[in-house]
């Protein structure tokens, strides 16, 4: 190899690393700019933004923390593939309309407590105990404006029962 090569190649290795530096330099730039001008978890409003609901049972109002599912993908994958949620935790599958819901448990770790909510926030039915990873179909049995699902057990614990009330901004106040 010449001298003239090896001070091209140099050259060559040099302009690759200034540039690689470059762009990582900016790539993080970037990405810390966004996690820091990020609004807060109570700003954030995605299809699976972070809320709070009650339920109000004979035992007195019982709260969760949830996550609101409101698109098509994010109800299709609901709590699939978590190995656990905290016990006051939930998820709200809000379907934007009233009509028959059919739910199912493929690929969900967790057994849960599917309770279906009524457009007026009154629960409709509760099915209990679901087995994790059954692909049986789980009916409303009426048509349904949500569905709460919430750790097996739970609505036994809590008192939760079919007539009762959720409260929830997605539900009229009465």
């Amino acid at each position: 190899m010449t001298a003239q090569n090896r001070s091209r190649t140099r050259l060559f290795m040099i302009a690759f690393l200034a540039l690689t530096v470059g762009v990582t330099g900016i790539s993080l730039w970037t990405n810390l700019s966004r996690i820091y001008s990020s609004p807060t978890n109570a700003q954030v409003r995605s299809p699976m933004e972070a809320n709070h609901l009650q339920v109000v049972t004979e035992k007195g109002a019982q709260d969760f923390v949830i996550e609101v599912m409101r698109t098509d993908a994010d109800r299709a994958k609901g709590l699939m593939f978590r190995q656990s949620m905290p016990e006051n935790h939930g998820m709200l599958f809000d379907f934007e309309r009233d009509q028959p819901v059919t739910m199912w448990m493929k690929n969900t770790y967790i057994p849960l407590d599917m309770i279906f909510i009524l457009k007026d926030g009154r629960i409709h039915r509760i099915e209990r105990q679901t087995e994790p990873h059954s692909e049986r179909t789980i009916s409303s049995g009426a048509p349904v404006r949500a569905v709460l699902e919430v750790n097996a057990g739970v609505a036994d614990k809590l008192g939760i029962k079919p007539g009762q009330t959720v409260l929830h901004g997605m539900f009229p106040a009465k």
